[in-house]
């Protein structure tokens, strides 16, 4: 072979080697390329992403505001409809009550006609001496009303300037106090002194007062002269005979 047959065969394989070289880098080009296409449309999702939530969460999203709204509806209607229960459960029960109470004070109207206590406005107290027993009182308590009254349990006579009022016989209790219809009386007798001379403090008295529990004083006339009473000086219960009252 010659020298310049040899320079072209050694030409040859060069440019043989190059063009390979770039076909080789053509071919890498190429798949850079086709790489590279292929990222922005893989970036498009990407970028709309950023502005919008996936499909995926945007579907999350919703599930879970739509579950979170439903579950809030669904408690608030469920607490409304058992406030509701509770409110018209709580009206029935005031209502059940009110229904007691009125029956109650329909009761009480219904034993509104029981006998008061008697006042000094509906009552005349009168006072008389008497023979028998010794040195005795009546006073009999007249009812001049409409409707019967109860009398206090006994006289809190007050005889003349007295600070306290007389004991009373404890003898002569009733069992029950006593009632005065309409025109009626009841009686009490009172001790005045003694009748041996044992009693002290005596003194002489034409006025006598009885007050009544409503507060109201009935003023009471005494037998002309008036009257003498010592430490003896005792009343009786109010009675419904005039002889028990007379008694002691």
């Amino acid at each position: 072979m010659s020298t310049r047959t040899a320079r072209r065969t050694r030409l040859f394989a060069a440019t043989t080697v190059a063009l390979a070289a770039l076909s080789l880098t053509a071919c890498e080009s190429g798949d850079g390329s086709d790489t590279g296409a292929a990222a922005p449309s893989s970036s498009a999702p990407a970028g709309g992403s950023s502005e919008q939530p996936p499909a995926g969460g945007k579907e999350s999203g919703n599930a879970t505001e739509a579950n979170g709204s439903k579950g809030t509806n669904g408690s608030a209607g469920a607490s409304g409809a058992k406030d509701s229960s509770g409110a018209d459960s709580s009206g029935s029960g005031s209502s059940g009550s009110s229904g007691s109470a009125g029956k109650s004070t329909g009761g009480t109207d219904d034993n509104s006609d029981l006998p008061g206590k008697c006042s000094a406005t509906d009552v005349k107290i009168t006072a008389t001496k008497v023979s028998r027993p010794l040195n005795h009182l009546l006073l009999t308590a007249t009812n001049t009303g409409s409707k019967t009254c109860m009398l206090p349990p006994y006289p809190a006579a007050r005889f003349g300037e007295a600070q306290s009022v007389p004991p009373v016989a404890q003898a002569t209790k009733p069992q029950s106090l006593t009632g005065v219809e309409p025109g009626k009386s009841g009686y009490a007798g009172v001790l005045l002194s003694s009748g041996d001379g044992s009693g002290e403090n005596g003194y002489e008295t034409d006025t006598l007062t009885i007050p009544f529990e409503d507060g109201s004083i009935a003023t009471v006339t005494l037998p002309a002269g008036g009257v003498y009473v010592d430490t003896a000086l005792t009343v009786t219960y109010w009675q419904t005979d005039m002889d028990a009252a007379l008694a002691h």
